[in-house]
């Protein structure tokens, strides 16, 4: 029986034949003859040994991301080992009881584990689902013997030129979005800004207090001053927010010129559509008041002040829209630090304005201002500054798009650009948002109509807005810092269907953002109380007071809310809006119930505490349904149980810390009183105790997000 003919696969492989082999090969005629083509070394090369899958290492496959690195250019392949030789053994053997691994440091040099590249820290390790999955593909099988019909139709005849190689393709550029030095780096950036900015705004409701006082004046300045910002998030900023971001990602994957015409037409259209709303939203500003408040609406005095502020606050709706658009755009592109800065000017701007009219006037505590007696100047100079705030913060945007290359051009083809396909997705994110923002209205209706029937100072909407904004402080500084960092490569991830990747970072978010989430929140309900009395001491002790109890109530409520901005995000990569719709009709539903239950059943000094701890109940709720929801989602594995154990471990070190801390704050605030100097050193000796009892007991539990956070500060502090 012959021998299997090989030879025209054996050319250029380093077997017989080869075209730079001076030798004469087996069979070979004289005289120019022809060569007998099946008088070949029939073992030389093995056709099959790509094939067979029981040849290959699984692990190695596995780790190795070959999408992320194509081949080199030709000549710098490294010479194949011998064939049938034994591989060395593996110096880091792996362990099969770990998934996804990380592999050993690789040696200086090219690598014969990293034939595309020998930077390790580029490199991108999948699991072994992936060869799981390739392995169970069909494959196209090999005819073993049609080389022999086509040797005996061209017998005689001598082997044709070897092929040319093909030409090896151009490099690809490393994707973008970095590894977990990256995000570090670019959560820091973001968490510095949003700290500079969220301690400005903590200044700017101070000052705002200082001016207005906590009683109806401050409510109604409040309510005109949230109500813009109610507005653009019913009508675009969810959907600019949560959407845009997964869309822009896709436009400068897919688009030639790097998704810029997208983002030109985009910002048009936000541009003309937030015109049209503002000009509608002056015009009802005094329905809208009512919407709001119908406490105020009822006092003439009242409401005719309101108003006024609010049509000088509505025009904020266009430079919010453009502000958000022009940074969704900067994330795309992977500057965050814009987004997050440019906030502080606005801030800085109402400091100076609220400043200028206690300078006027007077504070609060010495005019005694209210609703009656405040000077119409007095308004309008608030009014002007708060628009110009938005002014300033919207134009600050414009020098980061140019140094990032974008340059705005207005756009008015929009059809068949793929905006349809953004606007239909953004309507379950509108849709999204009136959920939440009806349970905002019925807790604003209830707290300024309970503030009214108290009596009392700092039991409004005023106090739940204050109260609202330091307990919001940590989440907008750690978990929307993370997951703004995160949420392209998140993106990218769910557009390239790996359900994996997206498990991981969005475990990754929870984990690491809780390990400053979960003390702060019992620090919140440990020392809620001197925390206001000394923030807001100038507004008066009753009120202040009444402050620190609804902090302590919003407290633990922290954690859940949390989780829940975090488990969105992976239903908005899957642009997947209709699901978080449905959730927070849930988490509103059970706000409203439960506040307007603690309107009704507690007396009106307390009933906003209630509503505040009605607010952390209800996300707890959602938290529950969107997990499963999302865990159905990724195929059934969220990483519950090490996020779970996570938290729990987190809250266990946390609980003796707040006892101890809290009791050492409330006695020193008994023995030295409510005034500021009492709470700076109640505040300040309680949080040392309360944070070292945390870290001693977290790191006697072994925690390892803890350890592995420590030790990137101190990696930092000794460079």
């Amino acid at each position: 029986m012959n021998a299997p003919y090989d030879g025209d696969r054996g050319q250029g492989a380093g077997g017989a034949g080869s075209s730079g082999d001076p030798q004469v090969s087996p069979g070979s005629g004289q005289d120019g003859e022809t060569p007998d083509p099946y008088l070949q070394h029939a073992y030389d090369h093995d056709p099959y040994r790509s094939q067979d899958l029981a040849a290959q290492d699984p692990v190695a496959e596995a780790l190795y991301d070959r999408a992320s690195h194509p081949p080199p250019p030709p000549g710098t392949y490294q010479e194949p080992q011998a064939l049938y030789q034994q591989p060395p053994a593996a110096q880091y053997a792996p362990d099969p009881r770990i998934w996804a691994q990380t592999p050993p440091p690789e040696p200086a040099g090219p690598s014969r584990h990293l034939p595309y590249g020998d930077n390790a820290a580029t490199t991108q390790y999948v699991g072994v689902d992936d060869l799981v999955t390739q392995a169970s593909g069909d494959r196209e099988e090999q005819d073993a013997f049609a080389h022999l019909f086509r040797d005996q139709e061209g017998s005689g005849r001598p082997p044709g030129p070897p092929a040319e190689p093909e030409a090896a393709p151009a490099p690809v550029p490393p994707k973008s979005g970095g590894r977990a030095g990256g995000i570090l780096k670019s959560s820091a950036l973001m968490a510095a800004g949003t700290m500079v900015s969220r301690l400005t705004g903590f200044v700017r409701s101070l000052v705002i207090t200082a001016a207005l006082g906590a009683a109806m004046l401050g409510d109604s300045f409040t309510i005109a001053y949230t109500l813009p910002t109610m507005i653009y998030i019913l009508t675009v900023g969810g959907g600019l927010n949560s959407v845009f971001v997964p869309q822009l990602v896709r436009s400068m994957k897919d688009d030639a010129d790097g998704g810029e015409a997208y983002a030109n037409r985009l910002l048009t259209l936000v541009m003309v559509a937030l015109g049209a709303i503002v000009a509608i939203a002056v015009f009802v500003a005094p329905w809208l008041i009512h919407l709001m408040s119908s406490t105020i609406a009822n006092d003439p005095a009242a409401d005719s002040v309101a108003v006024t502020f609010a049509r000088y606050c509505l025009p904020t709706i266009f430079f919010m829209g453009v502000h958000v658009v022009m940074g969704q755009i900067l994330n795309a592109r992977g500057k965050f630090g814009a987004m997050m800065w440019t906030p502080v000017l606005n801030n800085i701007v109402m400091i100076c304005t609220f400043g200028l009219f206690i300078w006027v006037y007077g504070s609060a505590a010495e005019s005694r201002m209210g609703v009656e007696t405040i000077p119409p100047d007095g308004v309008r100079l608030l009014g002007i500054g708060t628009l110009l705030g938005l002014v300033v913060q919207a134009l600050a945007m414009i020098p980061y798009l140019r140094e990032a290359g974008f340059r705005f051009r207005p756009r008015f083809d929009w059809k068949g650009h793929g905006l349809g396909k953004t606007v239909k997705l953004a309507k379950w994110t509108v849709l999204f948002v009136l959920a939440n923002q009806a349970g905002v209205l019925v807790v604003t209706q209830l707290a300024t109509a309970a503030g009214d029937l108290s009596g009392k100072d700092g039991t409004g909407f005023l106090a739940y807005s204050n109260a609202q904004l330091i307990w919001g402080m940590p989440q907008a500084i750690i978990t929307v810092s993370v997951m703004a960092a995160l949420l392209p490569r998140i993106s990218r991830a769910a557009h390239d269907n790996d359900p994996g990747a997206v498990r991981d970072d969005i475990s990754q978010g929870l984990r690491n953002s809780a390990v400053a989430i979960v003390p702060v929140a019992f620090t919140f309900l440990a020392l809620g109380l001197p925390m206001c009395t000394l923030l807001y001491a100038s507004s008066g002790t009753e009120a202040a007071r009444s402050m620190g109890f609804i902090l302590m109530a919003f407290g633990l409520g922290l954690i859940p809310y949390s989780v829940q901005y975090v488990v969105l995000r992976g239903f908005y990569a899957y642009e997947d809006t209709r699901t978080p719709f449905y959730n927070t009709v849930i988490v509103a539903a059970v706000n409203a119930a439960a506040s307007a239950l603690c309107y009704v059943v507690l007396p009106a000094q307390w009933a906003v505490v209630g509503m505040a701890a009605s607010y952390g109940l209800a996300y707890a709720v959602g938290v529950g349904i969107a997990w499963r929801r999302l865990s159905n989602r990724l195929g059934g594995d969220l990483d519950g149980a090490r996020v779970v154990r996570t938290y729990a471990r987190l809250c266990m070190a946390a609980v003796p810390a707040a006892v101890v801390g809290g009791g050492v704050g409330f006695a020193l605030l008994k023995m030295l009183g409510e005034g500021a100097g009492g709470s700076v050193v109640a505040l300040v000796c309680g949080s040392v105790v309360l944070l070292g009892t945390f870290f001693v007991a977290a790191k006697k539990m072994r925690i390892e997000e803890l350890n592995g956070m420590v030790g990137m500060v101190r990696g930092r502090l000794g460079r």
